[in-house]
């Protein structure tokens, strides 16, 4: 009999760490255009530019977290994927929907192209998504592979 509950325990266990590798590894990824395939509008000369962007990691596809831009919806933050919005000059803050807030500030000037990379990094317990400014010359590598982010 005790056999049978270390079995039935074993089983238990493998069947929760299926589970929790689901969670941790399934999700949706982005599935638009390409990145070079992709002819983004014209930017407006009185407007700036913010790119934002997840490269695809193996880690915490699952946790997609909205993203904030001064406390509004930008977009989604699927791995493997991007999205840009169009920004009077000012002063801007980009902040996630997780249960760790980490943010971002910045100020967009008229003609200016911003690039926010979402990262992944292990949380308290589970993985969160955070934002962080990305130079240009970095964010364009890491753009080459992306696909635009379904809103």
């Amino acid at each position: 009999m005790l056999t049978a509950k270390k079995q039935g325990g074993k089983t238990m266990g493998k069947f929760l760490f299926a589970a929790a590798a689901v969670l941790l590894l399934g999700g949706c990824a982005a599935s638009g255009a390409k990145f070079g395939a992709v002819a983004p509008q014209q930017l407006e000369s009185e407007k700036g530019r913010v790119y934002f962007y997840r490269p695809e990691k193996l880690f915490g596809a699952g946790i997609q977290p909205e993203v904030l831009l001064n406390g509004k919806l930008a977009g989604p933050s699927q791995p493997g994927g991007f999205f840009y919005v169009d920004v009077a000059p000012g002063d801007y803050e980009v902040s996630m929907t997780s249960e760790v807030e980490k943010t971002i500030a910045f100020h967009m000037r008229a003609g200016q192209t911003r690039y926010v990379r979402l990262s992944v990094g292990l949380g308290v317990i589970v993985y969160r998504v955070y934002p962080e400014l990305a130079s240009e010359s970095k964010a364009l590598q890491e753009l080459k592979g992306l696909n635009q982010m379904d809103g």
